[in-house]
C-alpha cells in the first residue's frame, strides 16, 4: 500500500450545504481517502503505520479541496483554440470548425487532448466529461496521463458510421468499469444535428448498456427555432417525448428552457452544464441558472471547448458564472460563492453519477484533490476564505493535484509530460493541418 499524508493544510470538504473550511490533516491509502481529521493525533499515528511509504506534503499556507469536475469539455478542439473567433454559433461550425474538424486524423485527437489534460491538470480539474470524435484516442491520453474522465462517443447524423465503431472500440476497452478512471456515455450532438431515427438508435444502446445520454439542449435562439418549427415543441420536451431525459442525462447549455421544460428537467432528474463562459462568448445568451436551481434541477459547471471559450480554467470559468447570473437576474446575491464552489464539485459528481465517491474529502471517498497555495497578495486579507478562492483565486495558485491517489502536478509542474516538447509538437502539427 501507497500512502500519502497532507499535514496541517486548511481543508474545505464540501461535505455540508453551507460552508465550513478547519485546519487538519488528510491521510490517503492508495486510491482512497483514509481519514480526515483536526486531529493531530491522528495524522502522527497514520505516519507511524504507514512507516517509510508514506508521502508526507506540508499544508502550511495551503488549502485543499476536492478536485474539479468540469462537466462539458470537448478537449482535442484545444487544436483550434484562436483558429475562428468573434464569429456567429452556426457560421462558425459550418464554414471554420466542421472544416477544420474534417481534416483532424487520430493522432491529432490524442494530441489535442493531451494538451487540453495538460491545462485541466494544472489548474486543479481532475475529471472532465468529453464530447468528441474518436474517444478511443482520448481514452489512450487518459489512461497514460493519469486524469480521470467520461468518454462520450458522439454523433451527427453524418458521422453516424464512425461512431459506431468508435462505440465499439470504447465497449472493447473500458465497458462495465474496467478501468478506474474511465467511465462511459452516449453523445448525440443536439437535436438539431440527429434525426429522430439516430436519437431513438442512442435510446436503445443507452437501455442496452446502461449509458447514461450527453447532448447539447437549448443553446441558442436559432436551435430553438428550428426545432419548435420542425417538431412543434421545445428541444426539451422533444426529447422528453421520445424518452431520452433521465438521471443519466447531461443536457449541455440549456440557455432557452421555459418554466414547462424546467419542469421536465426536474422531473426527469436531468443534470444540466453551465457554460458561461461559451455562452456569452459565442453570444447565445444567459442560462436561466437560478430558476433552475430554485426548482430542484442539479447544474455543474463546463468550460466547453477551448475554441469557444478559450480556455479550461474552471477557476475562471466559476468566478464568470456567477457574476453573469448576478446581473442577468440583478440580484446580488443569488448563486453565493460557496454554491459555485459546490456546482464545480459535489454537482459536478452527481452529474455523472459518482457523487458517492467523489467531489468532496471525507474517508472512503476516492482521492482526487488540489491544494492550492494561499501565500498569495489577492488571498489577503483573507476575511472570507471561500469567497477569495471564487473571486479571486487563479488556476496558476494549484500547488498540487492528487487524481485516483497519484501525485499528478507537484509545485505547480506536471509529473507526467515533457510540456516544452508537447507545446512544441502541437504548434507544428496545428500548421501541418492548416496547410492540409
Amino acid at each position: 500500500m501507497s500512502g500519502i499524508l497532507i499535514k496541517d493544510c486548511l481543508i474545505l470538504p464540501m461535505t455540508g450545504r453551507e460552508p465550513r473550511c478547519y485546519r487538519g490533516s488528510i491521510g490517503i491509502v492508495d486510491d482512497r481517502i483514509a481519514f480526515v481529521s483536526e486531529d493531530p493525533v491522528l495524522g502522527e499515528r497514520f505516519r507511524q503505520e504507514q512507516g517509510k511509504d508514506v508521502r508526507e506534503i506540508d499544508g502550511r499556507g495551503r488549502l485543499v479541496m476536492p478536485g474539479f469536475i468540469n462537466i462539458h469539455n470537448h478537449a482535442a478542439m484545444t487544436l483550434m483554440r484562436s483558429y475562428a473567433d468573434d464569429i456567429p454559433l452556426m457560421r462558425w461550425l459550418n464554414d471554420y470548425i466542421w472544416p477544420f474538424e474534417a481534416k483532424l486524423t487520430r493522432d491529432d485527437v490524442r494530441l489535442g487532448t493531451e494538451l487540453a489534460v495538460a491545462e485541466m491538470l494544472l489548474g486543479g480539474t481532475t475529471t472532465f466529461v468529453d464530447m468528441y470524435w474518436r474517444q478511443e484516442a482520448v481514452g489512450e491520453v487518459v489512461e497514460r496521463t493519469g486524469i480521470r474522465a467520461v468518454l462520450s462517443a458522439t454523433f451527427t447524423d453524418a458521422q453516424f458510421a464512425d461512431f459506431e465503431k468508435d462505440l465499439a472500440l470504447l465497449l472493447e476497452r473500458y465497458a462495465d468499469g474496467r478501468h478506474p478512471r474511465i467511465q462511459l456515455m452516449l453523445s448525440p450532438h443536439a437535436v438539431y444535428s440527429c434525426s429522430k431515427e439516430h436519437l431513438l438508435q442512442a435510446k436503445e444502446l443507452r437501455e442496452r448498456y446502461g449509458f447514461g445520454v450527453n447532448i447539447h439542449v437549448s443553446e441558442t435562439k436559432d436551435e430553438q427555432r428550428m426545432i419548435r418549427e420542425r417538431y412543434g415543441m421545445t428541444p426539451v420536451q422533444y426529447l422528453d417525448s421520445l424518452e431520452l431525459l433521465d438521471a443519466r442525462t447531461l443536457a449541455v447549455h440549456c440557455v432557452y428552457v421555459d418554466e414547462q421544460d424546467i419542469e421536465i428537467l426536474k422531473r426527469r432528474g436531468v443534470s444540466v452544464a453551465y457554460n458561461p463562459q461559451s455562452n456569452m462568448k459565442i453570444s447565445s445568451g444567459i442560462a436561466p441558472v437560478v430558476k433552475m436551481m430554485s426548482a430542484g434541477v442539479n447544474v455543474g459547471i463546463g468550460t466547453d471547448g477551448p475554441c469557444s471559450n478559450n480556455d479550461l480554467d474552471m477557476w475562471d470559468e466559476i468566478r464568470s458564472g456567477s457574476f453573469l447570473q448576478k446581473v442577468a437576474s440583478e440580484d446580488p446575491c443569488v448563486v453565493p460563492a460557496y454554491e459555485l464552489l459546490r456546482m464545480a464539485t459535489v454537482c459536478g459528481a452527481k452529474a455523472i453519477g459518482r457523487e458517492a465517491d467523489l467531489g468532496q474529502i471525507k474517508a472512503g471517498m476516492v482521492a482526487d484533490l488540489q491544494i492550492i497555495d494561499l501565500r498569495k497578495p489577492h488571498f489577503y486579507p483573507q476575511h472570507d476564505v471561500v469567497a477569495n478562492l471564487v473571486y479571486c483565486a487563479k488556476s496558476s495558485d494549484v500547488d498540487t493535484v492528487i487524481v485516483n491517489g497519484e501525485i499528478l502536478v507537484e509545485g505547480g509542474r506536471l509529473r507526467r509530460f515533457d510540456l516544452p516538447t508537447l507545446l512544441a509538437d502541437v504548434q507544428q502539427r496545428v500548421e501541418e493541418i492548416v496547410r492540409r
